[in-house]
């Protein structure tokens, strides 16, 4: 008898639902069983999992390994830590794979699964592959063992490797997330003074929800920063794969800021590098890359997709606007917001200028956040293609790696379906608000001929 997983969890990049309705402690057993299959199927036979700080992992964690043990996979369990440790075990250990239960940024009645398989992400087809697996009960049989083993001070010493960064005052706010322990043992290993927010790992996130590229949930960070006159301070969302951080005004330093400050170290050490920033990100990032000598490239949002393309160009840094920072150069190629905030003071000490300044010398486009709107599932991916098609017809500039991206004398906006919501986004940037004004009128006139109204943009 196979056992089916709801639809709604199976999502692009990893499987996520809330807790009790769409996912349950059954699914993480059956979620073990039928990865653990396809690992016993490639020859593996061990797989390292980690959990996050929500309140209910341990549980999921606990019917996880049964999953695992009972397709005659050894679980190599490393705890409570944040994402990009268990990342970092599943590069270092002697294992086959590698899953972290988290509910990343989302509420806190939610939780999901990140895969790695063999090193590579696991997404995509890979996943619906896992769906359909389990629900004809495709699995082998076996059993298997766990054993613990205590790595976030290997983890903590691998993000420290090469430091030559220089003395600072900063600002860390972990949100209560799963980062919190890590930040705790780095910041007494740093030079400087260090001042540190919601270290403490609770699943209920009492102070402010664990997503930092909403701005609301930096005012504490931003008031640390101020009332200790820091340089900078970082932020981390729930499961530590993704920074947010503010420079010494309070100034937010958005992902294609903090890509174009990672650029300039790293295409000195690698002149003519590709460096990928998602189809979300400003037009000022591509032209730095292109001025400090690299190859810029525009690819498709979401930290597999990015993976994956990273691999294929031999790209050395990444980035997202959404905080997801990718370093190849000297590092992983994963996402981890822990080893970002290191290579941020890194880059101040290596470009000689502070945090402050680096981002002061930004050119200061108008732009608007990420502008989410309900649409039927049914018809998100619809609607983009009817989208591109009238642009084509009408010859506009179009870039349709992901979603529609139009360039015009004013300056950008972008259309695209989420992937992992019944959800449209849009995001446009302009030299001044009136140029902003006619962007919004293209997306809203295409909208309507699609017959989608922006409406009231809905939280994220």
């Amino acid at each position: 008898m196979g056992h089916r997983l709801n639809a709604t969890a199976l999502r692009e990049y990893d499987i996520r639902g809330i807790v009790g309705e769409t996912l349950n402690e059954a699914d993480a057993r059956v979620i073990g069983r039928t990865f653990g299959t396809l690992i016993a199927r490639a020859g593996g036979r061990r797989v390292v999992v980690g959990y996050d700080g929500r309140i209910s992992s341990p549980a999921f964690e606990a019917a996880l390994v049964q999953g695992l043990n009972a397709a005659g996979i050894h679980a190599v369990r490393v705890g409570l830590g944040p994402t990009p440790m268990l990342y970092y075990a599943e590069a270092e250990l002697e294992v086959d794979g590698g899953i972290q239960i988290t509910g990343s940024h989302n509420p806190a009645n939610h939780n999901g699964f990140k895969l790695v398989f063999q090193h590579r992400p696991f997404f995509g087809e890979d996943i619906q592959r896992l769906g359909r697996m389990a629900a004809e009960g495709d699995w082998v049989d076996g059993s298997a063992g766990s054993e613990t083993v205590d790595i976030m001070d290997r983890y903590v010493e691998r993000l420290l490797k090469g430091f030559d960064g220089g003395v600072f005052r900063i600002g860390w706010d972990a949100g209560n997330g799963a980062a919190g322990p890590v930040v705790e043992k780095l910041v007494k290993l740093l030079p400087g003074k260090h001042y540190t927010l919601f270290t403490d790992v609770d699943g209920h996130f009492p102070n402010h929800h664990p997503d930092p590229t909403e701005e609301k949930n930096l005012a504490d960070l931003k008031a640390l920063v101020a009332k200790k006159k820091l340089d900078f301070g970082v932020a981390f969302d729930g499961d530590g794969d993704r920074i947010g951080a503010v420079d010494g005004k309070g100034r937010v330093i958005w992902g294609d800021q903090l890509l174009a400050i990672f650029a300039e170290p790293v295409l000195r050490d690698l002149p003519g590098a590709t460096i990928i920033g998602d189809v979300k990100a400003s037009q000022a990032l591509f032209d730095r890359i292109a001025a400090l000598g690299g190859v810029p490239m525009m690819w498709n949002t979401g930290h597999s997709q990015i993976k994956f393309k990273m691999k294929e160009t031999g790209s050395p840094l990444a980035g997202e606007m959404s905080g997801h920072i990718f370093f190849k150069h000297d590092y992983y190629g994963f996402d981890d917001g822990l080893y970002a905030a290191i290579r941020l003071i890194r880059a101040a000490t290596d470009l000689g200028r502070s945090v402050t300044e680096l981002r002061g010398a930004m050119p200061e486009m108008v732009n608007t956040p990420e502008l989410r709107f309900q649409v039927d599932e049914s018809r998100k991916f619809v609607v983009i293609d009817e989208v591109l098609a009238r642009l084509r017809a009408a010859g506009a500039e179009v870039d349709a790696t992901d979603g529609a991206r139009v360039n015009t004398p004013d300056g950008w906006w972008l259309l695209r379906a989420s992937h992992t919501q019944d959800m449209l986004t849009a995001r446009a940037e302009a030299k001044d608000q009136a140029g902003l004004d006619r962007l919004l009128q293209q997306i809203d006139l295409q909208l309507a001929q699609s017959g989608v109204s922006r409406g009231e943009p809905s939280a994220p």
